[in-house]
């Protein structure tokens, strides 16, 4: 049985009491990722939904041509695989562990029991339903409007901000899966790197970016200048 002092801070539960909160772990079956392991894949029926404990979980889709699109890395605390759970559909993304992962699986009858006893669990799952959709419709803008070095931009500020505002922030995923994430190839994303480098911006070493002018790089977000 995971402690409390195991569990990271989950979103998904805010609002909830501390035995709202036990009920729902109680149904919780404990699971381990491998890196590199298919957590599920795009047409599989989902029969519940995850959520991180430790680790790190790439969300993607694929081209005909075997293109890999990231839509999103989740972290500790953070659900997955939630919508088509409660749609009773199938899942029409892959997900893959992107480092050894321990989550949490909650079968969905067992999730819906709970939630029937108790209607106020459904608030937290609005939230996190809410956001989600916005992080899509930021995400679709993105892509279709926005050119790398702006993607970039806007990547290392939410990186930043999810870092305690962090100056030097260190990349959670190697640089080939954010030039995936950014809807790019990583040739595509070094130049960017290096733009954002020329104009005093930013420092690379590694994994590790110092945001150098950070008034600069939101106005780059911004403008995409």
């Amino acid at each position: 049985m995971m402690t409390e002092k195991k569990k990271p801070p989950i979103p998904f539960f805010e609002g909830l009491s501390a035995q709202q909160q036990r009920d729902m772990f109680a149904v919780g079956i404990s699971k381990t990722a491998e890196r590199g392991q298919k957590i599920f894949f795009d047409g599989d029926r989902a029969t519940g939904f995850y959520i991180v404990l430790s680790g790190k979980v790439k969300i993607y889709k694929l081209a005909p041509e075997g293109k890999e699109q990231i839509l999103h890395v989740f972290g500790p605390g953070e659900p997955f695989g939630e919508v088509p759970t409660f749609a009773n559909d199938v899942f029409p993304v892959h997900a893959q562990a992107v480092e050894k992962t321990n989550l949490l699986f909650f079968p969905r009858e067992s999730f819906l029991g709970q939630i029937r006893q108790d209607p106020d669990l459904a608030m937290g799952m609005l939230a996190t339903l809410s956001r989600r959709l916005l992080h899509m419709t930021k995400l679709v803008e993105s892509l279709s409007l926005q050119n790398v070095s702006t993607r970039l931009a806007a990547y290392l500020v939410q990186l930043s901000e999810a870092q305690k505002q962090a100056a030097t922030v260190r990349l959670d995923i190697n640089k080939g899966q954010l030039a995936s994430l950014l809807g790019t190839v990583p040739e595509t994303l070094s130049r960017a790197l290096n733009r954002l480098t020329n104009q005093n911006l930013i420092k690379v070493q590694g994994r590790q970016i110092t945001i150098i002018n950070r008034a600069g790089l939101d106005e780059w977000e911004e403008t995409g200048l």
